[in-house]
């Protein structure tokens, strides 16, 4: 059995303690953009070895491009829905500060309002050069023929995504931030994909933070939080938002 040290709760947090919120699929999903796990998802329609790997980039790296051009070119027929836009006002009021860790490659946070925010998984508007490494914004089609304006390589850019077998972005900052914060707030994630579903469990060990999910149903580890609220994030998320702000 988990042992975890006596809980927080959600009454012992101060304006002055920091908050961190781990976002997934569950919250883009009420926007219009697939999930990647839920029967219906993108993993059950394609095989993730072949477009969600570098060997499989290696192998076919038309193929893996075209996935990720249909995707980024659905970003701007979709919009950021409630639950962004109350993260966002969250971190616009609450004094001790909130930091956004989001699996998620799209930019719906940004275009609510988030500023303080990590695409720990990569972001879908930007490309990686495979020669010198230079990181752009990159709203356009990615091909064989595109250029990197840093090194002038042709053919070797790809999506700005972290893969199956890659490291995720930033992991020293977040963990950084799990160990100060007074409260950790999980929306929309599935509790399946590491290293984010272990956060929650690094948190209650060290006993110092609050610990809320907040998604559609209980995810896969549900029972390593204090609490839990189910709902549609447009719904639960700008009420518990709601609720910490009616404490300043």
């Amino acid at each position: 059995m988990t042992s975890f040290l006596p809980d927080t709760s959600l009454d012992d947090l101060t304006p002055d303690l920091p908050i961190v919120v781990l976002t997934g699929a569950g919250i883009s999903k009420e926007s219009g953009l697939d999930t990647f796990r839920d029967p219906d998802g993108v993993w059950r329609r394609h095989s993730l070895e072949d477009l969600a790997t570098p060997e499989g980039f290696a192998r076919n790296p038309a193929l893996v491009q075209d996935f990720y051009n249909r995707r980024r070119a659905q970003l701007p027929a979709v919009h950021p829905n409630p639950a962004h836009q109350a993260l966002a006002r969250l971190e616009a009021a609450w004094p001790g500060g909130v930091l956004v860790v989001t699996q998620n490659v799209d930019d719906l946070h940004e275009r609510a309002g988030s500023r303080n925010l990590i695409h720990m998984h990569g972001e879908l508007t930007k490309a990686r050069c495979l020669s010198c490494e230079t990181v752009v914004s990159h709203a356009d089609a990615l091909h064989d023929a595109t250029v990197c304006g840093a090194c002038d390589s042709r053919g070797r850019m790809r999506p700005h995504i972290v893969w199956f077998g890659e490291m995720p972005f930033e992991m020293e900052r977040i963990w950084g931030a799990l160990a100060e914060c007074g409260l950790f707030v999980s929306v929309g994630t599935s509790g399946t994909v590491y290293p984010a579903a272990g956060f929650v469990a690094d948190i209650r060990h060290r006993g110092m933070a609050h610990t809320v999910e907040l998604n559609l149903e209980p995810s896969d580890g549900a029972s390593l939080f204090a609490e839990g609220r189910y709902g549609p994030a447009s719904l639960v998320v700008p009420a518990f938002v709601d609720e910490l702000l009616g404490r300043l």
